[in-house]
């Protein structure tokens, strides 16, 4: 019996070294790393940098430890694309630009590389993810009637759109709100997209199979919808949005699921947070911590978003966390490093 008291003791002793204590943020710290007159709604951090792709044909990258910035300019054509997803791989970084043509760019030999193009009157690409180095998937809105999803399965060199058959059947109009590159969310082989319908589609094998599940949130203007979705595990999700014509509307915005997407429960409705374009899951925090940005502000979450408190006004479009207290938001003309306490 000995034997086995020991062990036990042991596993309960790290068991309660690795949980988390909840303690409530109530502040939070804005040091501006980057300022231009931009409009930065994709941001992606990889190793010890925050990469970037933002209008006007302007991406680059920060150095997390120096914050030196290295900008460039790309031009296809006389176009000087408006990117506003981007994502990457253990290799390679990858940005989309909205509108057409889409033009989907990769790291190559010689700088950034064109790999996919799409040209037609209703083509607007608005987010972006990857499940592995090899396999990933960009959304847009409806063509031809039905969403447009793009996928790649040799590391992004080639992309292929999915054919209409192969979707659920969704409004002709559908589409995806390109804010902050968060309306798409990948977990292992999983993935969800959230629409302005205020819908969820959702593919358990990587884009073969697809499943199309609703919400409660708020739809019934072309402005109205999700405008981010962020899973803290293939189970626990949140959804938010709203209105960006009306940002202080709080009624049916923003919503919890615990099953994987397939239902939805409205939170905190009629209360803070208003509009938000951007939510994310605070690391760590076994899915309790949550914090949403947008134009009216940061609102912060530490019960599961039954309750919320607004803990700056500060105007950001999206926000990436590089631990459980300090994150990158982006939002108009900066980028800026967000320490929580």
């Amino acid at each position: 019996m000995r034997n086995y008291i020991y062990p036990l003791m042991l596993f309960m002793v790290f068991a309660c070294e690795s949980k988390k204590e909840i303690k409530p943020f109530t502040s939070v710290g804005i040091q501006t790393i980057y300022e231009d007159s931009l409009n930065f709604r994709a941001i992606e951090l990889m190793d010890n940098s925050l990469a970037f792709a933002t209008n006007k044909g302007t991406f680059g990258n920060i150095d997390l430890s120096t914050k030196q910035v290295r900008a460039n300019r790309i031009k296809q054509d006389s176009i000087f694309p408006e990117f506003r997803a981007v994502a990457h791989t253990a290799t390679d970084f990858f940005m989309l630009s909205i509108a057409s043509p889409a033009l989907l760019y990769k790291t190559g030999d010689n700088g950034m590389e064109l790999v996919y193009r799409e040209d037609g009157e209703h083509v607007f690409y608005d987010a972006m993810a990857f499940w592995n180095d090899m396999e990933g998937i960009a959304v847009g809105d409806a063509v031809d009637g039905c969403l447009s999803i793009i996928i790649t399965r040799d590391g992004g060199h080639t992309w292929n759109k999915l054919p209409c058959s192969e979707l659920p059947e969704g409004s002709s109009s559908e589409g995806a709100f390109a804010a902050s590159n968060t309306n798409i969310k990948t977990v292992g082989d999983k993935v969800w997209i959230a629409t302005t319908s205020s819908s969820i589609y959702f593919s358990a094998d990587k884009g073969k199979t697809w499943e199309h599940f609703t919400t409660p949130i708020v739809k019934e203007k072309p402005t109205q919808g999700i405008y981010s979705i962020d899973f803290y595990d293939e189970h626990l999700g949140i959804a938010i949005g709203g209105d960006y014509t009306v940002p202080e509307g709080n009624n049916a915005n923003k919503a919890m699921t615990e099953d994987g997407g397939r239902s939805w429960t409205l939170i905190a409705n009629g209360s803070e947070p208003d509009y938000k374009s951007c939510v994310q899951f605070v690391p760590n925090y076994g899915g309790n911590a949550i914090v949403a940005v947008g134009l009216t502000g940061i609102s912060y979450s530490s019960d599961r978003g039954k309750s919320w408190s607004k803990i700056a006004d500060a105007s950001f479009y999206t926000l990436r966390f590089a631990n459980d207290s300090i994150a990158y938001a982006a939002g108009k003309n900066r980028i800026a490093m967000l320490t929580f306490k």
